[in-house]
């Protein structure tokens, strides 16, 4: 996979590296479904803390394969389950979500020490993002 030009990440972050919302298609049986979900953006790959037994990640278990949408991009990706928010390994990126989703995310919506609450990645394989006229794209083909 290419990474995004340095225009493309930069643009990439300042619209979507902090609380933002999302749209996140799944398939099952190839049916499709899609959701709103609030997300945050770094370096390829779009976070979403979610609840590990909902239909959302059952699908995602069974075809990790997925697309998002957002303030005028479009791509797809790859959706793996970090697992539990309070795990160690996950110490860094939780620390990271917390401080994005600053705004909602001690409202007692999300049961943070319920091991079900976990860490959604969703690693980008193809986009495009449109940004004043300029059109960037990121393939997974191989140059």
């Amino acid at each position: 996979m290419r990474a995004w030009s340095p225009d493309a990440e930069r643009i990439m972050k300042e619209r979507f590296g902090k609380d933002t919302v999302i749209a996140l298609a799944t398939a099952d049986e190839g049916v499709p479904y899609v959701r709103n979900v609030n997300a945050y953006y770094e370096e390829g790959a779009f976070y979403v803390v979610t609840y590990g037994l909902s239909d959302k990640m059952q699908q995602i278990g069974r075809n990790p394969s997925v697309a998002v949408a957002g303030d005028w991009f479009t791509g797809r990706g790859k959706a793996v389950s970090l697992g539990s928010w309070g795990s160690p390994e996950n110490r860094l990126i939780a620390q990271t979500l917390k401080a994005a989703f600053s705004q909602w995310i001690d409202n007692r919506h999300m049961d943070f020490s319920d091991p079900n609450t976990v860490i959604l990645r969703i690693a980008l394989t193809e986009g495009l993002l449109l940004s004043h006229g300029a059109r960037y794209e990121l393939s997974s083909n191989h140059t």
